[in-house]
C-alpha cells in the first residue's frame, strides 16, 4: 500500500512511524512533515488546508490511502476533496468534523443521541455569558465554540478571567464543571462499525502538579491501571456508537478517528469534548502499544470494511510520552533554537525509547525548533514505572535552550494513585 499522511506534528510522526513498521506499506509519504518524519517518509510541500492541492499530490504520488492528521484540514473539507477523487481517505467529511469544529454542534448531536455530557449554555452576548456563569458558579468552564488548537478552554475560579475569555470569542459554550479524572478514548470507525482503541490520559496544564495555563498537551500515558476494566465497553455502548449512529441518521456519516475526551465523575462517565482526529500527545502512547498493523486498520475504516477486521492486538507493555516544549510555550514560542542529543537517544535508548518530532525543521546539518511543542519523547516498559524511567532518561540527553517539560507525567498512576 502506498500511503500519504497529511500534517507536520508529533501525531503525524507517530502515525508515520507505525506505518513505516507495517510490512504492507510499500511507499510512505508525508506533507509537509518535519525533520523527524523525514527519516521514515518522503516529504512533500503542500498547503494542508487546500483540498484540491492535497488531492493533486495524492494523485501524483499514486497514493492508495490518504491519512489526514490535523483537525483544521478536516474541518476545511480536505477529506471530502480526496474522497470525491475516488481515493480512500482516513478522516471525516467537513460536515462530520463539525463535531470538533463546533462545540455547540457537538452538544446538539449528544443531546439527540442521548450521550451523557455536562449541562451547558451556548452564548453570543456578554449578558448571556454573565447569566450562564452565574447559573453554574465556580469553577467556571468557558470554551471557544470553534477550533483553538487545544487552547480554547479556560477553567478558572476567577469570574473576571472567565468573562475575559468569553469576550475574546465570537461564540462560547459555558458548561458545568465536571469533577473526576479525565480519560481520552479513541475509536476507529467507518461510519457504522466502531472499534475502540486503548484508553490514555494526557496532561493539559503546562507545569508540574497540573499548574499553569492550558496547553495542547504536555505528556500522556497508557494503559490506565486505575480505570474500570469495563470502561471501554461502557463508553462504546453509551458514547461512541450512539454518536456515530446519530451522525449517520443525520446524513453526515462519520468515518475516521472519533476521539472522546471523558470525565469519570461521581455520577458516571461524561463527555467533555469530541475531536475528529487522533489526539496529540495520546496518539504517541496508544500507537506505541498497538500490535495490529496500522495501515490495514485505517484502510478498513476508509473503505467500509471494519466489520470484517479481526480483534485488535495490543502489547501488555506500558507507554509514556513526555513533551519537550520551547521557551515561553504556551505563549508565543521562541523558535530557531538548535536541538542536540537526538543521536544519543537513538544510539543509547532505542528501541525502548525514541523521539517523535513535533515542531522541528532541518536547518543545514542541524535540527532546530519550529513551534511550541517541539518533541515527544516516548518510551515503553513492562509497567508505567519502567516506561517513565526510560522516557525521562532519554529526555535528559536532549538539549534545547529554554526548553521545558513536566517532570510528573504518569507519576501518580505509576505510584498506584489517580
Amino acid at each position: 500500500m502506498n500511503v500519504l499522511v497529511i500534517g507536520s506534528g508529533a501525531r503525524e510522526h507517530a502515525l508515520c512511524r507505525s506505518l513505516s513498521l507495517d510490512p504492507d506499506v510499500t511507499a510512505l509519504h508525508c506533507a509537509p512533515g518535519n525533520a523527524g518524519i523525514a527519516e521514515v517518509a518522503e516529504l512533500h510541500q503542500v498547503d494542508a488546508l487546500d483540498g484540491a492541492a492535497v488531492t493533486a499530490l495524492a494523485r501524483r504520488l499514486g497514493a492508495e490511502l490518504v491519512v489526514v492528521g490535523p483537525e483544521a484540514p478536516l474541518v476545511a473539507g480536505v477529506a471530502d476533496a480526496v474522497r470525491a477523487a475516488g481515493i480512500p481517505v482516513f478522516g471525516p467529511s467537513g460536515e462530520a468534523a463539525r463535531l470538533e469544529g463546533s462545540k455547540a454542534f457537538a452538544k446538539d448531536v449528544m443531546a439527540s443521541a442521548g450521550v451523557p455530557t455536562a449541562r451547558s449554555y451556548v452564548c453570543t452576548t456578554a449578558e448571556e455569558v454573565a447569566e450562564a456563569l452565574d447559573a453554574f458558579g465556580a469553577p467556571y468552564v468557558v470554551k471557544d465554540d470553534g477550533l483553538a488548537a487545544g487552547k480554547g478552554v479556560v477553567v478558572t475560579s476567577d469570574l473576571d478571567a472567565a468573562k475575559a475569555h468569553a469576550a475574546a470569542c465570537e461564540r462560547v459554550v459555558i458548561e458545568e464543571f465536571l469533577d473526576g479524572p479525565e480519560v481520552s478514548l479513541f475509536a476507529v470507525t467507518d461510519g457504522e462499525t466502531v472499534v475502540p482503541l486503548q484508553p490514555a490520559q494526557d496532561f493539559k496544564r503546562a507545569l508540574d502538579g497540573d499548574e499553569g495555563p492550558n496547553t495542547g498537551g504536555m505528556g500522556a500515558y497508557s494503559p490506565l491501571p486505575w480505570a474500570d476494566p469495563k470502561l471501554v465497553d461502557e463508553v462504546l455502548r453509551t458514547v461512541l456508537q450512539p454518536t456515530v449512529d446519530e451522525l449517520r441518521r443525520r446524513g453526515t456519516p462519520f468515518s475516521g478517528l472519533l476521539y472522546a475526551g471523558l470525565a469519570i465523575t461521581g455520577r458516571g462517565v461524561r463527555v467533555i469534548e469530541f475531536n475528529a482526529r487522533f489526539g496529540d500527545p495520546e496518539t504517541q502512547v496508544v500507537l506505541a502499544r498497538l500490535r495490529t498493523p496500522l495501515a490495514g486498520l485505517l484502510a478498513a475504516a476508509a473503505t467500509g470494511g471494519l466489520a470484517d477486521l479481526p480483534p485488535l492486538r495490543w502489547s501488555e507493555d506500558a507507554a509514556v510520552t513526555v513533551v519537550v516544549a520551547s521557551h515561553n510555550y504556551p505563549g508565543t514560542p521562541r523558535t530557531g533554537d538548535p536541538i542536540t542529543g537526538l543521536a544519543e537517544v537513538a544510539a543509547e535508548d532505542a528501541p525502548d525509547a525514541y523521539v517523535l518530532h513535533a515542531g522541528t525543521r532541518q536547518d543545514g546539518d542541524a535540527v532546530v525548533s519550529a513551534g511550541g511543542r517541539v518533541l515527544s519523547v516516548t518510551a515503553t516498559g513492562k509497567d508505567l514505572t519502567e516506561a517513565r524511567e526510560r522516557a525521562y532518561r532519554a529526555v535528559g540527553r536532549i538539549r534545547l535552550d529554554g526548553g521545558q517539560y513536566r517532570t510528573d507525567i504518569a507519576a501518580k498512576a505509576a505510584a498506584g494513585a489517580l
